[in-house]
């Protein structure tokens, strides 16, 4: 039989990760400064770790401008809804298993 934790997916590892894909099921769209504080992160570890969703797939980006600031708000991508849907269902069947 297939050990539980190898259906865990690997982008999903990061508190982070974990904390902006979260952020993203319940809301939207989210920007980027309210994503930063909502997981409170720096903006060079944030921007890394929204990178690594976004070459993934898992996340849109949308870059605009609000007057003169810019904005860039993201979204979660049906492909990372489903990923992450399986990544949390994952780790519910590793708790299971272990108890």
């Amino acid at each position: 039989m297939k050990n539980p934790i190898e259906n865990l997916n690997k982008v999903f590892d990061s508190r982070v990760r974990l904390g902006i894909m979260s952020a993203l099921m319940v809301n939207e769209e989210v920007n980027f400064n309210e994503l930063k504080e909502l997981i409170g992160v720096t903006d060079g570890n944030l921007a890394s770790h929204m990178k690594t969703l976004e070459e993934n797939t898992y996340i849109k980006v949308q870059k605009g401008f609000i007057g003169r600031k810019t904005n860039t708000t993201y979204s979660i991508t049906k492909v990372g809804e489903k990923a992450f849907k399986q990544h949390l269902e994952a780790l519910e069947k590793m708790i299971k298993s272990l108890g």
